[in-house]
Order: C-alpha cells, then sequence, then structure tokens
C-alpha cells in the first residue's frame, strides 16, 4: 500500500479543522518532513518505536473505536455516537500531530496509517456523502490494527473485526 505525503498532509488539512482550532492545523501543515512515497515496513524486522504521545492518542482511539464497533456492526450505533467517533479521531490526530517526536522512517511509516485513520474518521464522521459510516469504524479499526502490526505499543490488543454475512 502505497501513499503520497502530499495525499495526507492535504487530508488532515481537511479532516483536523472540523474538530479543532487552527494553530493544530498550522501544525498539521508543517509536520511533513520531505517524505516520499513510503510503504508499510517494519524496522529491520522490527516494530517501529513509539513515544508518550503516540502511544496515549492511539490508546484512546482505541478504546473509542472499540466500544463504537460492536454498535456500529449491529446498526445500532446513532448519528452522534457517529459524529463523536469522527470528532475524536481528529482531536487524536491533531495530539499526534503537535506531540509526537519519531525518528523519520517511523515517521514516514505511520503517516500510511494516520492516512487510513483521517479516511475512517471522515467516513464515520458523515463527511463522505454515500457511504456507510459503519464503513468509517471499520476503516479505524482496520488502521489500528495495522499500526499494531507496525509498532511497538505495549499491550496493544488488535481489535476484533466482525465479518459481514
Amino acid at each position: 500500500m502505497k501513499i503520497q505525503t502530499s495525499r495526507l498532509l492535504f487530508a488532515l488539512g481537511f479532516a483536523l479543522p472540523l474538530a479543532i482550532a487552527a494553530g493544530p492545523l498550522q501544525a498539521a501543515q508543517t509536520h511533513d518532513h520531505g517524505h516520499a512515497d513510503t510503504e508499510l515496513a517494519l524496522d529491520h524486522g522490527q516494530k517501529w518505536a513509539t513515544d508518550d504521545p503516540l502511544r496515549q492518542a492511539m490508546g484512546n482511539l482505541h478504546q473509542a473505536v472499540a466500544r463504537a464497533l460492536p454498535e456500529a456492526h449491529a446498526g445500532a450505533l446513532s448519528d452522534a455516537g457517529y459524529d463523536a467517533l469522527g470528532a475524536q479521531a481528529n482531536r487524536e490526530l491533531a495530539y499526534i500531530v503537535e506531540n509526537c517526536k519519531l525518528e523519520p522512517q517511523a515517521d514516514a511509516v505511520l503517516h500510511v496509517i494516520l492516512a487510513d485513520v483521517v479516511e475512517g474518521a471522515g467516513i464515520a464522521g458523515g463527511q463522505h456523502a454515500g457511504q456507510a459510516r459503519a464503513a468509517g469504524v471499520v476503516r479505524l479499526a482496520e488502521a489500528l490494527n495495522r499500526y499494531g502490526e507496525y509498532f511497538d505499543h505495549p499491550g496493544w490488543q488488535a481489535i476484533r473485526i466482525p465479518h459481514e454475512s
């Protein structure tokens, strides 16, 4: 899976203002470290190191998505629930952009995952007309599971994603 950093920055620039003030948005726009196209990859066979801000934000998002997913899958999550999840995802993204300080290679891999978080938050938050909001919750869960595959986050557990029948 490849994604251009510019696509991620555009997505962050679009999604973040929905939930945060202009200051964190400016930080998002300057978070580019000049990455070229990046693929998900481990650090010489090992998971990438994380820092406290990244673990905190991703942990918060993990809890929110794990709570919302069963209701979304059952068709029982309210519009307010979807809105709240999308807004929380945007807040956590803003916190990561402002506070997370990873080495450049780890940061580039993280950007690939965060692009999926941005997209999932937008779908869950109702910004993608014609797409089922529950699909945004699934997209968030998939992104969080990929984060756990590539980043060393002690105690991280994959979110079980129900299969559609």
